[in-house]
């Protein structure tokens, strides 16, 4: 498993990018809307990772509901893998509670699930499989 990305839950992109693009240099490649998850994402690469911040595009948006709650940060890391059917089975096996037991499609259309906080000492885990 490699990072992918990690997302950080803002309450607006515009006044977090300032943070970001002039701030700490990084550069923007896309701002996308992913409409079934009620979320705008901005991506800024970063090596062979990237950060995404997290903007709510709804009030019932797991986004709006984690800003509500912990206000903002880092909301979840994201690991590659290379089948992620596959992982997915072989995490079952370990007691993770795993949220998303089918993959659904995320940024990209990549196909991502996500494992509970609780089994993960408080972070949400993201796994995205990774494009060959």
């Amino acid at each position: 498993m490699r990072l992918d990305h990690i997302g950080i839950a803002v309450h607006s992109i515009e006044k977090a990018l300032k943070t970001y693009q002039s701030g700490l240099g990084l550069s923007l490649s896309d701002i996308v809307t992913i409409e079934h998850q009620k979320v705008r994402v901005a991506v800024m690469p970063l090596g062979e990772s990237s950060i995404e911040l997290l903007e709510p595009t709804d009030p019932i948006s797991p986004i709006r509901k984690f800003l509500d709650k912990r206000g903002e940060g880092i909301h979840h890391l994201c690991f590659k893998v290379s089948n992620l059917a596959e992982k997915l089975k072989e995490l079952k096996g370990t007691g993770l509670q795993i949220l998303d037991s089918i993959p659904c499609q995320g940024l990209e259309n990549r196909k991502i699930a996500f494992l509970h906080p609780k089994s993960a000492h408080g972070v949400l885990i993201e796994l995205v499989e990774e494009e060959l």
